[in-house]
């Protein structure tokens, strides 16, 4: 198995189906889980239930899935303290005097953001950059956008392998400055990095003009996605839209 940046290259339905069809999906179904009460757990065990429905579809190890999920530290950190420090009626669980808006805002944030933390990696380990990129243009994102985040992706291990270059020239070099030192020694290094890309990017924009470049880039594809596979791609996303139409009409 190999990778392609965030790319786990294994054959699933979910890798074939087109990039458009997946952003879409991806949107709707973070929209139809934002959309959802949060006092109505059961709708947040069916969402869990049809991701992973679809990442055992897409062929995808639990333990990259669970390794990836490291991103959401922070918001769980935020999730785990706002019982301790909202504010209102006070409730007592397992010993604790705990807010009881900041334990449904916890598990608001929690639910919420896993799914839709879980939802995104999906997407980044069945899509190529690429490929992505293409979907996004299939969309009909302005063209500027789409060539920026293009340039953005094909030159991000360009910048990081400069980065790398720069670290272990300045270590062979000898260098042992403390703590405060290194700061010193990573902040000069982060101007010199960019001025190096910025007059990388001038170089290849004048090296682009003078052969025809006229502001808009090729079309990364000209291959759209057929009626069979939007039905196919959107059937869970649908199904998570009627979960949470049900969910607001219970919570009424």
């Amino acid at each position: 198995m190999s990778g392609d940046g965030l790319l786990v290259a294994v054959d699933s339905p979910v890798h074939r189906m087109p990039a458009q069809v997946k952003l879409v999906a991806l949107f709707v179904f973070v929209l139809a889980v934002v959309s959802t009460p949060a006092a109505i757990f059961w709708a947040f065990g069916v969402y869990g239930g049809l991701l992973v429905g679809a990442v055992v579809a897409a062929k995808l190890p639990a333990a990259v899935v669970l390794r990836r999920l490291a991103v959401e530290t922070p918001f769980l950190v935020f999730a785990l303290l706002l019982p301790f420090v909202a504010a209102g009626p006070r409730i007592d669980v397992l010993g604790l005097h705990l807010s009881a808006s900041g334990v449904l805002g916890a598990w608001n944030v929690l639910a919420k953001g896993t799914l839709g933390v879980v939802a995104a990696i999906l997407l980044s380990a069945t899509t190529a950059p690429r490929d992505l990129l293409a979907g996004l243009e299939r969309l009909r994102l302005p063209a500027t956008l789409v060539a920026i985040l293009s340039f953005m992706v094909r030159y991000l291990s360009v910048v990081s392998d400069d980065l790398h270059r720069m670290r272990v020239a300045r270590e062979s070099r000898g260098y042992t400055g403390g703590r405060a030192g290194h700061l010193k020694a990573v902040a000069w290094g982060v101007g010199s990095l960019f001025v190096r890309s910025f007059e990388r990017g001038e170089r290849v924009h004048l090296a682009m003009r003078s052969r025809g470049y006229t502001g808009r880039m090729p079309l990364l594809s000209a291959e759209g996605a057929s009626s069979a596979q939007w039905i196919e791609g959107l059937a869970v996303s649908l199904l998570a839209v009627a979960i949470a139409v049900a969910a607001r009409v219970v919570a009424l």
